[in-house]
């Protein structure tokens, strides 16, 4: 069964940090690059951050280059979203997604997970 779950949402004040993961499973790991993107009520679904299959290359967004940062987690299979100097418009629904560069379509998509930054 394949699957993308995320973790490490909650609530946090203003300049505070989380780590957000993904965890896949039931596919190729090694063959995906893994994209977050996150939503907020009433805007559409933004592009985060974004790292390649050989690692070879990370993406973020301009709003929140220099705050955050993508690596592959230690644990197997998993992509982690390291977020500093939180702010209160990165409030939203984050999601992982998988897919394969020059496909033009994210093959896999997490549920989602609910960070809320406020004081």
């Amino acid at each position: 069964q394949v699957q993308l779950v995320e973790s490490g949402g909650g609530l946090v004040q203003p300049g505070g940090s989380l780590t957000l993961s993904c965890a896949a499973s039931g596919f190729r790991y090694d063959d995906y690059a893994i994209a977050w993107f996150r939503q907020a009520p009433g805007k559409e679904r933004e592009g985060v951050a974004c790292i390649s299959n050989a690692d070879t290359i990370t993406t973020l967004a301009d709003s929140v280059k220099g705050r955050f940062t993508i690596s592959r987690g230690n644990a197997k299979d998993t992509v982690n979203l390291q977020m500093n100097s939180l702010k209160p418009e990165d409030t939203a629904v984050y999601y992982c997604a998988a897919f394969k560069y020059g496909s033009g379509h994210y093959d896999y998509w997490g549920q989602g997970t609910q960070v809320t930054v406020s004081s």
